[in-house]
């Protein structure tokens, strides 16, 4: 008999129960509220993973009223309030809006004010979580005027959500540290870095401990090389002013690419606990290192995109577009060499790129597993290829591995096949986008998904080298042009010729 459901979705949407919560959001009237984090919040309403005794508080500096908040949200959502307009009239009625300074005090203690009203109209039982999508200079002075006000006082009930970049570099990092660590707890500091939230890096921990054919073959005996990419089509959009000071490095490579290597290099936890998981993330990022550390510049590239595309859509390079300095030496483009100096990964490198304007827009992690010690099928006119894994992070969540068969017919050649897995087709919906699984947790309280002080700290530090060259003798790491929706510049290909290796090309 031909089942009527799809077997794999048995057992869905069994999610934890949120408590009675306020959600905060400071940079109400910014590109990320209206863009993921209001639309990620309708989502978890709209499969009924909100409690009834739910608000959201919009603080920004601007003099809106609950009414026009509410207007500017279902703007941003039109597209999808038109396919769910009774779930939105019910959604929108838990919006409200509070303008906000967070440099004046007497605004704070009307916030506090305020809070204790949606408390009694919604029943949230003083339950908050505090969102800080704010410019990153706002964090510091953001986490103090909350603590000063009484907002963070009670560890139970108040927590605190702080967007990346957590510092510029390894000092600002630890200072930044201190001052929030002064303001609460950590169990109550939730930095997040939304790469976490997407399923198929959340699925690196089951694919490797919930199996027992992978873990035992993941380590330097088996392994060659990794590769972990993020590439985006897009230039720098809007987001000029940031970019310019910020970078390649920082804006990607420190956070993103470096909690994918953790998760995919870390030792087994000794048991399912957010605690266990981030210690070994920490010891890992501990013992990371660039490939080359008395000469830095020689296991990295810098790139930046110049003009390209079509006739028809002509593309123009970084330093045409608007904001951005004519003479800028701001990277689009990064791909470095790293090695892990401990027993599992001694000896095997770990290549990471990320770029703007690429030729394909995609998130992967790649291992490569040692050749067969023995080519039994070299005469036979076969080409043996090593084993790859897949793990495809966007724009398709899934996962592929690569293996040689033999090819149809009399004799013995083999060729490379993949058998590959799809999140979408498997399981019959789309994996939620990251936001939504990471406001959920910080709701729940849940710290397993969010970077922990002493891993931030060990991110930067392992960076610090390059950004000092970076800053104090930038004609060592110079950024080399590539031209736009290409694959970076040459200079990359040339970081693993000199290996005998390759760029997967996606």
């Amino acid at each position: 008999m031909i089942p009527t459901t799809n077997p794999l979705r048995v057992g869905l949407r069994q999610e934890r129960v949120i408590s009675p919560q306020c959600l905060i959001i400071f940079g109400a009237s910014g590109d990320l509220t209206h863009r993921k984090l209001v639309p990620a919040l309708f989502k978890l309403f709209k499969q009924r993973r909100l409690p009834s005794e739910f608000a959201l508080l919009g603080c920004a500096r601007r003099p809106w009223s609950d009414i026009e908040f509410r207007k500017k949200m279902s703007v941003s959502l039109k597209d999808e309030i038109k396919l769910n307009p009774n779930e939105w009239e019910e959604f929108i009625t838990r919006l409200f809006y509070e303008p906000v300074n967070l440099e004046r005090p007497e605004d704070l203690v009307k916030l506090g004010t305020r809070l204790e009203e949606i408390d009694r109209i919604k029943a949230t039982h003083a339950n908050r979580t505090f969102y800080l999508s704010v410019a990153p200079k706002f964090y510091a002075s953001g986490c103090k005027a909350l603590a000063d006000a009484g907002l963070l006082k009670d560890p139970r009930r108040s927590r605190v959500v702080i967007e990346k970049p957590f510092g510029r570099d390894y000092r600002s990092a630890q200072s930044l540290n201190r001052i929030v660590q002064n303001c609460a707890l950590e169990s109550q500091i939730f930095r997040i870095d939304h790469y976490l939230g997407k399923e198929t890096v959340q699925n690196i921990l089951v694919l490797r401990f919930a199996n027992t054919i992978f873990e035992p073959i993941w380590n330097r005996n088996y392994i060659s090389n990794v590769q972990i990419t993020s590439a985006e089509t897009v230039g720098v959009e809007d987001r000029a002013g940031y970019y310019e000071s910020s970078g390649a490095l920082r804006d990607m490579v420190q956070n993103h690419l470096t909690q994918m290597l953790a998760i995919t290099a870390m030792e087994p936890p000794g048991h399912f606990d957010p605690e266990a998981i981030r210690n070994e993330k920490a010891k890992v990022l501990q013992a990371a290192h660039l490939a080359n550390e008395l000469e830095p510049w020689e296991c990295c590239v810098r790139g930046q995109y110049s003009k390209g595309g079509s006739k028809k859509r002509p593309l123009i390079g970084y330093r045409d577009e608007p904001g951005v300095n004519p003479n800028s030496t701001t990277e689009t483009y990064v791909a470095m060499k790293l090695f892990i100096n401990n027993w599992r990964w001694q000896g095997v490198p770990f290549y990471i790129r990320t770029g703007k304007r690429l030729a394909k827009r995609t998130s992967e992690v790649v291992l490569t597993f040692r050749e067969a010690p023995v080519h039994l099928f070299d005469a036979a006119g076969g080409t043996p290829t090593s084993n790859q894994l897949v793990l495809r992070i966007q724009p398709d969540e899934g996962a592929e591995f690569k293996f040689d068969v033999k090819s149809p017919g009399s004799g013995m050649r083999s060729r490379p096949v993949e058998m590959e897995f799809s999140y979408d087709e498997s399981f019959g919906e789309p994996s939620d986008e990251g936001y939504v699984r990471l406001l959920a947790d910080a709701m729940l309280g849940d710290p397993t998904l969010f970077t922990r002080s002493d891993e931030v700290e060990a991110a930067w530090r392992l960076y610090t080298p390059l950004l000092e060259i970076i800053e104090d003798s930038p004609w060592q790491l110079p950024t080399y042009p590539y031209e736009s929706r290409t694959w970076g510049p040459s200079e990359a290909d040339a970081l693993l010729a000199k290996d005998q290796l390759l760029w997967r090309r996606p």
